[in-house]
């Protein structure tokens, strides 16, 4: 009894330690994945969605390469969060996920295991002597996909013994019962949180002979249903549109699971068809019920996209307090660049609420109630929350290990969230302050004086909107505009002060009262321009990390709408206008003015 009680332990670590290996290979594999293919899995869900079917490939493809349905379903529910693509189109997206899944169970079903320590030792020399963070993920990879088959060796030879153990083989044949493989199968799934991985361990069970091909596919088929748990877990505590994206997922593979339910043996026989040894049969299975299920329901996406949005319909959510953040996701912090896509886009609601702020605040301080002070100074309050929240990401995708872009994104969006920040500051310490010493001291001021100070406002709001947009859609040229404004803004901000200076010794009432106010409102307006000049500096400069097809693209729709209007100065020769004889100089006051207008008019609030 002693004898097997050590040989049940020994059986039992072997197992366990395998499993071990296993899934950490499998994590090593996918992390590294995630960072290397990040921005081109994101560009390319970003772009295949334009109907149903690239929305499948799109998602299969992406799901295949970074090895995790969980990332793609949570990538679509951010671009369905965004407005870049509909709920309908996210269908199609989690269908092709549900395919790309299958691509592990292909390639662990490869007859590759004595290979696994050869595999371990090129990825370990190059994570150790590779330069270039590149080809380090790249070793990161391999060592991970050498540890998968490693863990499924030891697994294998750990359970040997069993394939001659009346009493596991007996529970292993339970397994034929549909019911209770698939509700194993979902059980141990939830378990590793990995559908990839529990087919993995269902096919060395397979290859082992400890599993009929009917108990690997009842299996497999809980499987696609654990790997909802997962979906499901994810969207607790995010918008709604994470719950009916998370929705989708399970709709879509429970439908599956309850078709093919009764064709169990029918699917069993088709691929013992079409050949291979058990292992081979297994992914196979696992592929053509994922391939069938999205062709079935393929004609289906807008139904399924009814029914969630009848089933969990998006109510305008009444969150008490204070305002929070609507992009940042913390499932995503493993994956950089799709990270940082969203701080991106948290930043233009930070800068569309700042933009806000800097466009109410002078009316108030001017004339406003002391009531409407306080809310202005309120306004500041979600500034903050969003701003600490921004930098509290960044925080953590900081501890991750970053490629140097990645690290460049990084650094510019804490730079652009801290100006945006400091823009606010301005408002609530210094223009809060004026306002209620107005209101204190019963100053009025004057309505030519208003009017001054207004023009010079709209201006500042100009460029605070340019920059912004400048960053969050990789616009150089909006970037410029905000840089070649200074000028206007200077002589905007120069013609209040000798408005001002020329009422001084107006017979007014508080006269220095008020023109105090008015010179802390054009000292705090022009700062406010400045600290918008440092982000827009940041793209001109080539300090804003954009990506090489973006800035191409965005450069030549730029030049397309605005061919009537004068080019803006190339970032590497940023002195040619002073080149211009002075003729053009006077009239170049105007134009500069009349092209800033001109985008003024034409710009929108799209950046949140």
């Amino acid at each position: 009894m002693h004898a097997a009680t050590i040989e049940y332990g020994t059986m039992t670590m072997g197992l366990l330690g395998g499993l071990a290996v296993f899934l950490y290979g499998m994590e090593l594999m996918t992390d590294a994945l995630k960072i290397v293919a990040g921005d081109g899995m994101r560009n390319l869900l970003a772009r295949l969605t334009t109907n149903r079917f690239k929305a499948v490939l799109a998602g299969g493809f992406t799901t295949a390469v970074i090895q995790s349905s969980s990332v793609t379903t949570v990538l679509a529910v951010g671009f369905v969060s965004a407005g870049l693509m509909s709920l309908q189109q996210s269908v199609g997206i989690i269908m092709g996920a549900s395919i790309g899944t299958t691509f592990t169970a292909q390639i662990i079903a490869f007859k590759i295991t004595k290979l696994a320590l050869g595999i371990v030792a090129i990825g370990f020399l190059l994570k150790l002597f590779a330069k270039a963070e590149r080809v380090r993920q790249y070793g990161l990879m391999l060592l991970g996909f050498g540890l998968l088959f490693l863990g499924m060796n030891l697994m294998k030879a750990a359970m040997g013994p069993l394939s001659s153990h009346e009493p596991f083989l007996d529970l292993m044949k339970g397994m034929d019962n549909p019911l209770l493989g698939i509700l194993v199968g979902a059980l141990f799934t939830g378990l590793v949180q990995s559908s990839s991985a529990a087919t993995g361990v269902i096919i060395v069970l397979g290859s082992g002979g400890l599993l009929s091909l009917e108990g690997g596919i009842a299996l497999v088929l809980g499987a696609n249903i654990g790997t909802c748990i997962t979906a499901m877990f994810a969207a607790i505590g995010k918008p709604r549109i994470a719950l009916q994206t998370a929705l989708i997922h399970v709709l879509f593979n429970v439908s599956g699971v309850v078709i093919w339910f009764l064709f169990i043996p029918q699917l069993a026989s088709l691929v013992r068809s079409i050949g291979g040894d058990m292992s081979r049969q297994i992914a196979n299975a696992h592929t053509i019920f994922n391939g069938a299920n999205t062709l079935i329901f393929i004609g289906f996406t807008g139904a399924f996209a009814t029914l969630v949005q009848r089933l969990v319909p998006l109510v305008p959510e009444v969150i008490p307090g204070r305002l929070r953040p609507k992009f940042l996701d913390d499932n995503l912090i493993e994956t950089p660049a799709m990270a940082l896509d969203r701080v991106e886009m948290e930043l233009g609601r930070l800068g569309k609420r700042v933009r806000n702020l800097v466009r109410r605040a002078p009316s108030a301080i001017m004339t406003g109630t002391e009531e409407e002070i306080r809310a202005i100074e309120r306004m500041d309050d979600d500034v903050d929350v969003l701003h600490k929240a921004i930098v509290s990401h960044l925080s953590k995708l900081a501890s991750q290990s970053l490629p140097s872009k990645e690290t460049a994104r990084l650094n510019g969006s804490l730079t652009v969230a801290n100006y945006l920040e400091n823009m606010a500051d301005v408002v609530e310490t210094n223009l809060v302050a004026a306002g209620l010493r107005r209101t204190r001291h019963h100053v009025h001021i004057s309505e030519g004086t208003q009017q001054a100070l207004d023009a010079l406002t709209d201006r500042v709001v100009w460029a605070v909107r340019r920059s912004v947009r400048s960053v969050r859609r990789n616009e150089p040229s909006a970037a410029h505009e905000v840089v070649e404004a200074k000028r206007v803004v200077t002589d905007l901000a120069d013609e209040a002060n000798k408005r001002l200076m020329e009422r001084l010794g107006a017979p007014e009432e508080h006269r220095m009262d008020a023109f105090r106010v008015e010179s802390e409102l054009v000292e705090s307006l022009k700062r406010i321009y400045y600290l918008a000049k440092r982000i827009a500096r940041i793209v001109v400069e080539g300090e804003w990390p954009l990506e090489v097809h973006a800035r191409k693209t965005k450069h030549k729709k730029s030049k397309t709408k605005k061919s009537k209007e004068p080019k803006p100065p190339k970032p590497e020769n940023p002195a040619k206008p002073a080149k211009q004889p002075k003729a053009k100089k006077k009239q170049g006051k105007k134009g500069k003015k009349k092209k800033a207008d001109k985008a003024q008019a034409k710009d929108t609030d799209d950046e949140s």
